[in-house]
């Protein structure tokens, strides 16, 4: 990589730890640094377990205790065992705790305002933080079985079928299409999954099965920012250990060429392509996978 490339990621690095304050000691006025900071929102947004909080911090377990001894001497913060284990220990936010929590979601809601009305171009800068927090979060992306009429599972099939409007010649539109039914993507029947990161959705997938050994893959779909971190992959790979776990023997999916990233994982992944089977006008190939 050559010096140019280094020096421009070097002052992005300074213009985000001087944006986000990671440097105050009074992160956004509040009293108490960003570590601190930090470990009251987790535990205010329904982080309990201390590992947990820790693991999703990214910090060592030294750290960590002093930050929350710092949070209970401050009166925010309780830990007891946990009921299942006395091993390990929950946290949770005192009546003080939780209005702190609140002032800083508010200040932080009115920082993020604040930056994006300051953007010209507000939307390709959501996308490049859209990037960048995927890029360097991609290992903590899970995979999750969800309700399709759930409200993360609405929002990826809105951006999927947005997506195929723009991207098939002649548009998209759903009631033309053979959409599944629901109740087909839960079980016992199939399953709806999607890529989650740090609580947004960023892909699903749908298994729609109807009580048999065959079974159909649709609605795959990944967030443009999270394209090339492997997440198509790994909700194809959950979709089939999915169906192997509801007993079904032969996957079928169907696709259109405008698709070309989608046709490419099919092939790698060991789909053949077999004869139509359906008359949904949009898709023009064809695939099955024996599981």
């Amino acid at each position: 990589m050559d010096s140019l490339a280094t020096a421009r990621f070097r002052r992005f690095a300074r213009a985000v730890t001087a944006e986000v304050g990671a440097l105050d000691t009074s992160f956004l006025g509040r009293g108490r640094p960003l570590g601190a900071a930090r470990v009251l929102n987790a535990i205010g947004a329904g982080r309990a377990e201390v590992g947990e909080i820790r693991a999703y911090l990214g910090l060592d377990s030294g750290l960590m205790s002093r930050l929350l001894r710092g949070l209970e001497e401050e009166g925010l913060v309780t830990t007891a065992p946990h009921p299942a284990d006395a091993r390990r220990r929950v946290a949770s936010l005192t009546e003080a705790g939780r209005r702190e929590f609140e002032a800083y979601e508010a200040l932080s809601d009115a920082r993020a305002v604040a930056l994006l009305e300051r953007a010209s171009h507000a939307d390709d800068l959501l996308r490049a933080m859209d990037r960048v927090a995927l890029v360097l979060g991609q290992e903590a992306i899970a995979i999750q079985e969800t309700d399709p009429t759930s409200e993360p599972a609405r929002a990826c099939l809105a951006a999927y079928y947005a997506e195929l409007a723009a991207r098939f010649a002649g548009g998209f539109d759903v009631a033309l299409s053979c959409d599944p039914e629901a109740v087909d993507m839960v079980r016992p029947r199939g399953a709806f999954l999607i890529a989650v990161a740090d609580g947004v959705p960023v892909g699903c997938v749908g298994l729609t099965g109807r009580g048999g050994p065959v079974a159909e893959i649709k609605r795959l779909w990944v967030d443009p920012a999270a394209r090339g971190l492997g997440v198509a992959k790994r909700l194809m790979q959950a979709a089939e250990s999915a169906a192997r776990d509801l007993g079904i023997r032969t996957l079928r999916l169907d696709t259109n060429s405008a698709l070309s990233e989608a046709m490419a994982l099919y092939r790698r992944s060991g789909w053949v392509e077999i004869d139509r089977f359906n008359d949904d006008p949009y898709p023009d190939h064809f695939f099955e996978k024996a599981l």
